[in-house]
């Protein structure tokens, strides 16, 4: 892998991460500070986006428009098909989550 390959993954993950609200470009890490239903609502709305580009790219390819290609087309279906099956693997996690705590003896 080259290096500007793994700069531009690099600056994804910060941008993703930045968009979860796991860090504020520019100021310190307040701990405390982060709500918790805007990360939920960024990562919902980022999946989406990703589900929405993919759909888009595979249209575009499929009706043959020349600036979209096969590889790229194939790498974003697979981001967001990554980012949907985090997506249900966190939520399984919570509904086991919440059900351990309902379960518990008190």
């Amino acid at each position: 892998m080259n290096t500007s390959a793994v700069d531009s993954l690099l600056a994804q993950m910060r941008v993703a991460a930045a968009a979860a609200g796991l860090r504020e470009p520019g100021h310190a890490a307040q701990p405390g500070k982060v709500d918790f239903s805007n990360v939920l609502k960024s990562s919902l709305d980022g999946v989406a986006q990703a589900q929405a580009k993919s759909e888009a790219m595979q249209k575009a390819f499929v009706l043959g428009d020349e600036r979209v290609s096969l590889s790229d087309t194939m790498i974003t279906m697979q981001k967001a098909s990554i980012n949907f099956q985090t997506t249900v693997q966190v939520r399984n996690k919570f509904v086991q989550a919440y059900n351990d705590i309902m379960n518990m003896q008190v």
